[in-house]
């Protein structure tokens, strides 16, 4: 959603690059282009006013254009600005008081909040909390039917009574969940294709006779201006704690994610940027930050590494790389951990340097790795530990079980040679070196 912010803002910034001094004209110039930036990214007209006149006043103090490096002083107060725009810091959900904690997802149809009240169930789950989910969405035909086949993917609770009222859903589903001995309560509540009153009074009903931990919005990202519409609407008439903001994987232009903070004064909790039940992540917004102005979010790419890292299989891998028996099981192996990371552009996005357009450059197919693993499995055990067995004959058969072509088999046997030959290196490597090496087991 940020790629067309990012190069924007990036090859604005670069124009400071090379120069010993910086006068204040430059920097005008500088900040009515970002201006025009953010603008064409439909982010709130009042916001970007307050953003640029704090970034401008900061950058033409002396302190800046008397600095050895005043451009990346620059560059330094936009980072900051931008942080302090999408909230400062990481936003936690509330789960003091007495078990089970309730959390109220609202929002209008359409915005992704059924699948958001699963994600961020299944996120949960992850960081050690036992979750069920109350279906209390009785108007949207197949609302329930969706979060029960969500849940059970999921492998989570779901409490549903098609023939109660939500309020009566509600009490249900927390009793139970009391009884059951779970933590935390997620109510997926009725949505609208519109704002309306009784939609609205049904919320207040429900939030005020089980007052729950915390309410989020859910917001679809790419409605723009009219997401932080409906965000002020819900403030007025419901109240919520923290947003949800869903669909950061499209091409809208990322206005409201930079502008709803701000105009709601309710930070960004969570985003979710994909179809999958693992895509929605805690919002930092020092990291979107760090990522929108082309420096990356290493720490985020690391916090991905380790969730998919099996320590076992790490320690395993070293030995085989120290005793050079690195097989085609192996490197299966090593591919499925990197699927498990997420979609590729995105893992590449988060190091340094690459920038949505290279990005595009590059030309990530993912459809790549699915072939390769086709490939390999379509071996037998023993083709696998010892791939120069594999004649022509044993090829055309690979590649018939594959669905692929014997070049594509000769083309993955070559790369896997050369990868042994960089093995017979590692197996030479301190374990510091070793770690250098191969830092996330990949």
């Amino acid at each position: 959603m940020f790629d067309n912010l990012s190069d924007r803002l990036q090859d604005i910034l670069k124009k400071l690059r090379g120069h010993g001094k910086l006068t204040e004209d430059q920097v005008g110039e500088v900040m009515r282009e970002i201006r025009l930036a953010l603008l064409e990214a439909d982010v709130n007209f009042k916001v970007v006013k307050d953003f640029i006149g704090r970034i401008q006043e900061r950058a033409v103090g002396e302190e800046v254009l008397r600095s050895l490096t005043p451009a990346q002083q620059v560059i330094k107060i936009v980072d900051e600005e931008l942080t302090g725009l999408l909230g400062s810091t990481n936003e936690k959900i509330n789960f003091g008081g007495r078990p089970p904690a309730t959390v109220m997802l609202v929002g209008l149809q359409g915005s992704g909040k059924t699948t958001a009240t699963v994600k961020l169930a299944a996120h949960l789950k992850n960081q050690g909390r036992h979750p069920m989910m109350v279906a209390a969405d009785v108007y949207r035909p197949a609302a329930i039917d969706q979060l029960e086949k969500l849940g059970e993917q999921a492998g989570i609770e779901v409490y549903s009574d098609r023939s109660a009222r939500p309020e009566a859903i509600v009490e249900a589903g927390i009793r139970k969940a009391e009884k059951e001995g779970l933590d935390t309560v997620l109510i997926d509540t009725a949505g609208r294709l519109h704002i309306d009153e009784e939609m609205m009074q049904e919320l207040v009903r429900i939030k005020r006779d089980y007052p729950p931990n915390e309410t989020l919005l859910v917001v679809d990202a790419m409605t723009g201006q009219d997401a932080v519409n409906v965000a002020e609407s819900f403030s007025a008439e419901v109240g919520f704690d923290g947003i949800i903001l869903t669909k950061l994987d499209g091409d809208a232009r990322g206005g409201a994610a930079l502008s709803i903070k701000t105009v709601t004064g309710k930070p960004v909790k969570f985003a979710s940027a994909g179809e999958k039940i693992g895509d929605l992540e805690p919002f930092y917004p020092d990291r979107m930050a760090s990522r929108i102005l082309g420096m990356g979010d290493m720490l985020t790419l690391i916090e991905k590494a380790q969730s998919t890292y099996d320590e076992e299989k790490a320690q395993e891998l070293e030995r085989k790389l120290r005793k050079q028996q690195f097989t085609l099981e192996d490197f299966l192996d090593q591919m499925s951990q990197l699927k498990k990371m997420g979609p590729l552009d995105q893992i590449l996005g988060m190091i340094p340097g690459i920038s949505a357009s290279k990005l595009k450059g590059l030309q990530v197919d993912e459809s790549q790795i699915g072939k390769v693993e086709a490939i390999i499995q379509s071996m037998t055990p023993e083709e696998r530990r010892k791939p120069q067995i594999i004649g022509s004959s044993r090829k055309q058969r690979i590649a018939r079980g594959s669905g692929t072509s014997t070049q594509d088999v000769n083309r993955l046997l070559q790369q896997f040679q050369q990868m042994q030959k960089l093995v017979k290196q590692f197996g030479k490597m301190s374990p510091r070196k070793m770690g250098q090496a191969f830092p996330f087991q990949l």
